[in-house]
C-alpha cells in the first residue's frame, strides 16, 4: 500500500498548497491513503469545520488534530458528526471525537490511524500515551485485522517520539511525529518493520518561524516583549511529510522516503 502523510498544516498558505498540490500528488503517484495533519489550519490555532471540508476536498483520507483540537469553537460539534476528523487518544475523556479509528483504503484494505499527545514539555498533563497507544494496537494487529496502521505522535520532545516508535515497532505500520513543524532527517524503518520519522515537518511557509510571520517571534525572543499576536506566515508553502510503502500480507514498511514538495524546501518525489 502507498500511503502519504503529510505534517501539520500552516494557516492560508499551508491550506492553498494542499488545495493546489495534493489532488496531483495522489494521482501521480497512485496513492491509496493519505493523512493529513489539520492542527494549525486555520490561522495557526486549530482546524474549523470548512477547512476540514477542504482539506478533504484536496483529497485527503483522515484529518488528525493535536494539542490545539479544539481551538476553534466549532470542531467540537463537527468532529461529532465527521468520523474522518481524529482527535487525540488521550485527550480529556470527555472530548468529543475519537483517538483511533479504522479506516477503508484501496481495494478494501483497512487502515487504522491513531493520534496521541506527549507529556514531556507540553504546556498541560495528558494521559499515558504508551499504555494508551498498547490497548488500540493490541486490538488491531497488523495482518489480521487491519492491513497497515499509522500513529501520528503529536508532541515536543525528540526523544519521546523516538520511545514511542520504538514501542510501536513490529506493530505499526508507520509512527510519524507532529507539532515542532521542523523536519527531521532521521525516516528510516526501525529493525521489526515500523517506518518512522521523528518530525514530519509542517505544510507551510519555511520563510518564517515554524510558520508564524518573523516580526513578533524575533520581536519576543530579542526584547522579552509583546506587542502583537501571532500570524501566520503568507507566503508559498512547502509541502512536507513523509511517503511509506507496507506490504498488505504483514502491514511492516517496505520503504520509507521524507516529501518536500513546493516552496522553499527541495522537492522529492517517491517514485524516481
Amino acid at each position: 500500500m502507498r500511503i502519504l502523510f503529510l505534517g501539520d498544516v500552516m494557516g492560508r498558505s499551508g491550506r492553498a498548497a494542499i488545495t493546489a498540490h495534493l489532488p496531483t500528488l495522489r494521482r501521480d503517484w497512485k496513492l491509496d491513503f493519505i493523512v493529513v495533519n489539520g492542527e494549525n489550519a486555520s490561522n495557526g490555532m486549530g482546524l474549523s469545520g470548512d477547512h476540514a471540508k477542504l482539506i478533504f476536498e484536496a483529497g485527503a483520507d483522515v484529518i488528525t488534530l493535536g494539542d490545539h483540537a479544539f481551538d476553534q469553537r466549532d470542531m467540537m460539534t463537527f468532529i461529532a458528526r465527521e468520523p474522518r476528523v481524529i482527535r487525540p487518544i488521550n485527550y480529556a475523556k470527555a472530548a468529543p471525537g475519537v483517538g483511533a479509528r479504522v479506516f477503508e483504503a484501496t481495494q478494501g484494505r483497512k487502515v487504522l490511524v491513531a493520534q496521541v499527545l506527549g507529556q514531556v514539555f507540553m504546556k498541560r498533563p495528558f494521559d499515558d500515551p504508551f499504555s494508551a497507544l498498547d490497548s488500540v494496537l493490541k486490538a488491531h494487529p497488523m495482518g489480521g485485522a487491519v492491513q497497515a496502521s499509522l500513529i501520528d505522535i503529536h508532541c515536543e520532545a525528540t526523544s519521546e517520539k523516538m520511545a514511542v516508535g520504538h514501542f510501536c515497532d513490529g506493530r505499526a505500520s508507520i509512527v510519524v511525529g507532529t507539532h515542532t513543524h521542523v523536519p527531521t532527517g532521521d525516516a528510516m524503518i526501525l529493525p521489526g518493520g515500523t517506518a518512522y520519522m521523528t518530525d514530519a515537518g509542517m505544510c507551510g511557509d519555511y520563510n518564517s518561524v515554524i510558520g508564524m510571520d518573523k516580526a513578533e517571534p524575533m520581536r519576543r525572543f530579542i526584547t522579552g516583549m509583546q506587542k502583537e499576536r501571532f500570524s501566520p506566515a503568507a507566503g508559498e508553502a512547502t509541502l512536507s511529510g513523509l511517503y511509506v510503502e507496507t506490504d498488505d500480507r504483514s502491514g511492516k514498511a517496505t520503504r520509507v522516503q521524507p516529501i518536500r514538495h513546493g516552496g522553499a524546501l527541495q522537492p522529492s518525489n517517491p517514485l524516481s
